[in-house]
């Protein structure tokens, strides 16, 4: 298949502030091109709701089903004639009403399955600031009952767009093969009645690894990442007052949380949003790398890219990050939400340099051999082909 030229149509509607996925769908692209494959894009980007008139409104609808977005892919498919198309994010612009025309069209559709919307309104499987599994097994309604978005008109939106999709069953019957995550995901959408025959595992891939590591062991605790809720950087925070001889820096927009910096002690950085060079050299100059996360996550970018530098990864004990990091070998994990255990794991790494040398070396081995761009290529193309054989023609199971 690698030697096979085909045209892929991606599909993606952006968040309103650039993300991991963002990232991943730019860096798939470019390496698709790279390879001498046609790239077309239909893309979307949330950050044009608030200059749109009604534009919440007319999210709101729109994520439910689009009509606008139905006849614009009818369009594409009719000029361009995609062998594929490659689905990232659909909500809230473009919306699932655009999979039924790729199968009447006779375009296969492999979805990239980023989060746990296919199964939960919100895509965390988490509401209160607690995993949450109340709207598996077709029961979307409790994101409106349990208010999941703190807006109830969100929620409702969020319920009802899922419902639908659910209800005409736009995903079931028009996406060809779903690319997971992490093991964990697939057996979360298996556990929802997707077939398995339709799930593979294609990790994100880190473009972190032919750059040459400085030798710096690091002098400060490194956290990089949306400064919100579900990652949890009040625990770090209660961790560094306990190791109150070590710096700790957070990068990343904490819009989210704006009273958190008040709560940190003096040994704790807020840095922003850092980017290009900055975050590079973020990463370079810190001993090691901590995720707090409370949720299932996806596959953190950030945890390719700091394994990538030769950094050790202390992250939560939750969802496919135990797939990432390997205990004791790469780095070490911790009860999610427990500042006892992040206080220990963080202690033990940072008094033994060496060992943080030898989990950092081992955690870039790894990084070379299961994330290279050549592995996400080869993994991605064997989807692409089992889909281009079987066509678009999809199994009728329940879910």
């Amino acid at each position: 298949m690698e030697t096979i030229r085909v045209k892929i149509l991606l599909v993606h509607n952006a968040y309103a502030k650039f993300s991991g996925e963002e990232a991943v769908v730019e860096s798939t692209s470019r390496m698709l091109v790279e390879q001498g494959h046609e790239v077309l894009q239909f893309t979307r980007n949330s950050a044009e709701i608030p200059n749109m008139p009604f534009g919440k409104l007319r999210a709101f609808y729109s994520g439910i089903y689009s009509l606008s977005s139905k006849k614009a892919m009818r369009g594409l498919l009719a000029e361009h004639k995609p062998d594929i198309v490659h689905v990232h994010n659909v909500f809230p612009l473009i919306s699932p009403a655009i999979l039924p025309e790729c199968n009447k069209a006779g375009v296969p559709v492999v979805m990239t399955v980023h989060n746990y919307r296919l199964v939960c309104p919100n895509g965390l499987h988490m509401t209160n600031g607690k995993v949450c599994e109340k709207c598996c097994g077709g029961k979307e309604y409790q994101c409106l009952l349990n208010n999941c978005e703190g807006s109830l008109f969100k929620s409702l939106g969020y319920f009802l767009r899922n419902y639908v999709a659910r209800k005409l069953k736009l995903f079931k019957n028009n996406v060809m093969r779903y690319a997971c995550l992490t093991k964990f995901q697939k057996q979360r959408l298996i556990d929802a009645g997707f077939a398995a025959e339709r799930l593979a595992v294609i990790p994100n891939m880190s473009d972190m690894q032919e750059r040459k590591n400085e030798d710096s062991i690091g002098d400060y605790i490194g956290f990089i990442g949306r400064i919100s809720p579900e990652k949890d950087v009040a625990t770090l925070i209660k961790a560094a007052k306990v190791n109150s001889d070590i710096l700790f820096k957070a990068a990343g927009d904490y819009n989210r949380m704006p009273n958190l910096p008040k709560e940190a002690s003096k040994n704790f950085e807020f840095c922003g949003h850092l980017s290009g060079n900055e975050l590079r050299s973020f990463y370079l100059h810190s001993r090691m790398f901590v995720l707090p996360s409370i949720w299932y996550e996806g596959f953190p970018n950030t945890l390719l890219e700091a394994m990538a530098l030769a950094k050790p990864v202390v992250c939560s004990r939750i969802g496919g990050l135990p797939e990432i990091v390997d205990d004791g070998v790469t780095g070490l994990l911790f009860e999610p939400g427990n500042a006892d255990d992040l206080t220990e794991k963080i202690r033990y790494l940072w008094d033994r340099p060496q060992l943080c040398r030898q989990m950092g070396q081992a955690g870039k081995e790894k990084a070379l051999q299961e994330y290279s761009p050549q592995k996400y290529y080869k993994r991605l193309m064997a989807v692409y082909e089992k889909a281009i054989v079987c066509g678009p023609e999809c199994p009728d199971n329940d879910f």
